[in-house]
């Protein structure tokens, strides 16, 4: 489609390697349903016909997520604890299942696995890995007397906070355990000596300040070029929710280093450049 477009042979290699990959992406449906096919079929034709491929593509996916395609998954995710969107969580499940065929996905801030699924699942359909970091032992939030605290992930013997046994549960429920490496420990100990690239990083850890911007500054280096890092519990107005996640995203565009994908919700995507 772009051999008589006037484009550089450099922009022909890198062409046929978009297009090769969003074959790769579409394989993986076959038979699937319509919304899945034309989303990998739109995606085609930008990365062939134009020749800002970075430009078009954001406007492509800002049409296409909007469809309400359905995200087929193992198990019934209406009994995994978690508080992700729908929307959200099918933003989540789609730039993974994009990405993680390129190097693996990491996401901070597991809880019992509900965004781990979805991320979790879409690895697995291109042979890709998910890091599931979390020290499992709740975020502010969850401690007793907080406003999220569950009393079934308590565990009195310790006196802590354990979601890790409910994780492990839900994770091989759905059939994941081959795809998914959790990585029970803080995010600031974990990236002590980190050299695998990543294709994308999710935060969605401690909500404090601080524990934000360790996460932030811990791994945002490590994307690659083209990789996504997501932040989720975005909320500009103060008094809507906490401002740690919204203030390491604006760094994060600040930066220079991350041009902005769009907003679903309370999830904010950025595109490393």
């Amino acid at each position: 489609a772009f051999i008589n477009t006037g484009l550089s042979s450099a922009q022909k290699t890198q062409k046929t390697a978009n297009v090769t990959g969003t074959f790769g992406a579409c394989r993986l449906y076959g038979s699937a349903d319509i919304y899945n096919c034309r989303y990998f079929l739109f995606q085609l034709w930008f990365v062939t016909c134009s020749t800002d491929y970075h430009a078009e593509y954001n406007r492509a996916r800002k049409a296409l997520l909007r469809i309400n395609m359905s995200v087929n998954l193992p198990i019934n995710i209406e009994q995994v604890k978690g508080f992700l969107a729908e929307d959200e969580a099918n933003a989540l499940y789609q730039h993974s299942l994009i990405l993680s065929e390129k190097a693996p996905v990491l996401e901070i801030g597991s809880y019992c696995g509900k965004s781990t699924i979805y991320i979790g699942t879409a690895c697995k359909n291109t042979g890709g890995v998910l890091y599931a970091l979390d020290h499992h032992r709740g975020s502010e939030e969850h401690q007793i007397g907080e406003e999220y605290h569950d009393s079934a992930l308590y565990d009195s013997s310790v006196e802590q906070v354990d979601t890790f046994k409910e994780f492990r549960k839900n994770i091989r429920a759905a059939d994941l355990e081959n795809t998914v490496i959790p990585l029970v420990t803080t995010s600031q100990l974990a990236s002590r000596g980190w050299a695998t690239p990543l294709s994308m990083v999710f935060i969605d850890g401690g909500h404090s300040m601080e524990a934000a911007m360790t996460d932030y500054r811990s791994w945002a280096s490590h994307i690659i070029s083209g990789g996504v890092l997501a932040i989720h519990d975005l909320f500009p107005n103060p008094d809507e929710g906490g401002q740690a996640p919204i203030s390491i995203y604006r760094l994060a565009l600040a930066s220079g280093l991350f041009e902005e994908i769009e907003v679903v919700n309370t999830l904010g995507l950025l595109r490393r450049v």
